[in-house]
Formats: C-alpha cells, sequence, structure tokens
C-alpha cells in the first residue's frame, strides 16, 4: 500500500515536471502577446482620479479571469475533438494582431502631429465619471479578451501533441501568469506617479533626495507607457508573422534564407497592412451606400 502511495506521488512528481517545462516554452511563446497586454493594460489603467486607479484594474482583474474561464474549456474541447479548429482561430488571431500593429505603425506615421487629447478626469464632471469609469473598464475587458484568446491558443499550439492533463495543467497556468502578472505589473506602473509625489511630500526640504526620486518616477510613467507601447506593437507584428510563417506552409517556404525575426516582422506588417486597407475599403462603401 505504501509503495502504491509512492508511486502516485512519483507519478504527480513527473506530471509536474512536465507542466513545468512546457508552461516555461508556452510562456515563451506567449511572451509578445503578453508585452502588448502589458502596454494595452497600462494605457486602459490610466487617466482616473488617483484613488480609482486600483478599483478599475481590479474590476478589470476580475474581468480578465472570467475571461480565461470561459475561454479555456472551450479551447480543450476544441483540442480535444476538432483540433483544425485551433489552427483556424490562431491564424484568424493572427491576422487581427496584425491589423493591430499596422494600425498603430499606420496612426503614427500618418496622424501623429494631430491634436488630441484625453480629457484630464479632474476636469469631467462627477457625475459622468461612474458611466465614464464603466465604459473604460467594458472596453478594457473586451480587448483583454481578444488576447486571451490568442494568449491560450497559441499555449495551446504548443502542446498539442501532448496528453490531455498536461494540456489542461500547461494552458491553465499560462492563463493564470498570464493575468496575475500582467495586472500586478500595470498596478506598480499606474502607481508610479502616486508613490512620487508621496516622495516630494515626504519632507519640507527643496531637491532633497526623495524630491528627485519622487520626480523621478512622476516624470517616467508617461515615458514607460509610450516605451511599452512601442514595444507592445513590435511584439504584435513579431508575434503575429510569427503565426503565419508556422502555421501557413505558403509562408514558411518563402525567404529561406532570410532571418526569422525580420521574417515573422516583415510578414506580420505587410499582412497588418493588407486586413487594415480592406477594413478602410469596407467602411468606405458601407458609407457610400
Amino acid at each position: 500500500m505504501a509503495s502504491g502511495f509512492f508511486a502516485v506521488l512519483d507519478d504527480i512528481s513527473a506530471l509536474m515536471d512536465d507542466v513545468a517545462t512546457m508552461s516555461k516554452v508556452a510562456t515563451k511563446k506567449t511572451a509578445g502577446i503578453l508585452g502588448d497586454d502589458l502596454a494595452v493594460n497600462a494605457e486602459k489603467a490610466t487617466g482616473f482620479l488617483s484613488s480609482r486607479e486600483i478599483p478599475v484594474l481590479w474590476a478589470i482583474t476580475k474581468g480578465s479571469l472570467l475571461n480565461k474561464l470561459i475561454i479555456l474549456p472551450i479551447a480543450f474541447l476544441l483540442s480535444a475533438y476538432l483540433p483544425i479548429a485551433i489552427t483556424v482561430i490562431l491564424i484568424l488571431g493572427g491576422i487581427y494582431l496584425a491589423y493591430e500593429g499596422a494600425e498603430k505603425v499606420y496612426e503614427y506615421v500618418f496622424h501623429r502631429n494631430e491634436e488630441g487629447h484625453a480629457k484630464d478626469p479632474i476636469d469631467i464632471p462627477e457625475a459622468e465619471l461612474p458611466e465614464l469609469e464603466k465604459k473604460k473598464i467594458k472596453q478594457a475587458i473586451i480587448t483583454d479578451f481578444i488576447l486571451s484568446v490568442e494568449i491560450v491558443i497559441i499555449a495551446l499550439s504548443t502542446v498539442v501533441k501532448e496528453p490531455l492533463t498536461i494540456q489542461i495543467a500547461t494552458v491553465s497556468v499560462v492563463a493564470l501568469l498570464a493575468t496575475v502578472g500582467v495586472y500586478g505589473i500595470v498596478a506598480l506602473i499606474v502607481r508610479m506617479d502616486d508613490y512620487g509625489y508621496r516622495l516630494i511630500n515626504l519632507n519640507e526640504e527643496h531637491n532633497s533626495f526623495s524630491d528627485q526620486v519622487g520626480r523621478v518616477l512622476v516624470n517616467a510613467l508617461p515615458k514607460i507607457i509610450k516605451g511599452l507601447s512601442i514595444v507592445g506593437t513590435l511584439a504584435l507584428l513579431l508575434v503575429s508573422g510569427g503565426i503565419f510563417n508556422h502555421n501557413i506552409e505558403f509562408f514558411h517556404q518563402l525567404f529561406p534564407s532570410m532571418p526569422t525575426l525580420l521574417k515573422d516582422f516583415i510578414f506580420g506588417l505587410v499582412i497588418g497592412f493588407v486586413a487594415l486597407f480592406l477594413l478602410k475599403l469596407v467602411k468606405k462603401l458601407f458609407k457610400r451606400k
């Protein structure tokens, strides 16, 4: 009986080792989307009154966990009974990610000098704040849902040949890490300016060490969010290009001597711009009608 108990423990240990190994591989595969998820959510969680930033972020985090609870069972069922659907969803999601990346590049190149600044929350009437808050939370959760689908599908694609138990455990770990890790970092980022102001007001001295550190934190916040946005855009194009390169044989055979990273970027950018201009064309046609 004791030997049976230890055999079960040995099986569990072996399973956990496999899950840890596969989770590491899957996390590397989804790192690009996680970078964009971080950039998007840091942007979505700012623009509120300081006292509302954490409650808003907590509401988005709960929505993100609910998204994962909806997506995971559907993904596992498709993997078990209709595996081709995983590849189809992966490619469709890749087109969406490429479109998002290309749109950001397009906006930067053609519309970066146009004026358009978000209103300071202090300037918005108090009666309008709850409705505005709900709207931004809803938008953030919808965006998270789309990114979560891609995170889950990409993670699942790395373990699709493994037993179902390893698939479920690995993808669930990656999904949980995606939510906890991303939103934990976002919480630190959006509170940077608040911590900075606290350090500035820590004493009555002028230009003390705490004042200098505080000013660095306050000034760093917009630069960090902008930097994350650039990294996120590159990640979108690289991840989407990688999806096309590794899942569509035609693209995989093109430019065999080209470095993979450059190849992924070009595929993501080109397909993204094709999707962007097709969408703009469809919108124009509907407007004429």
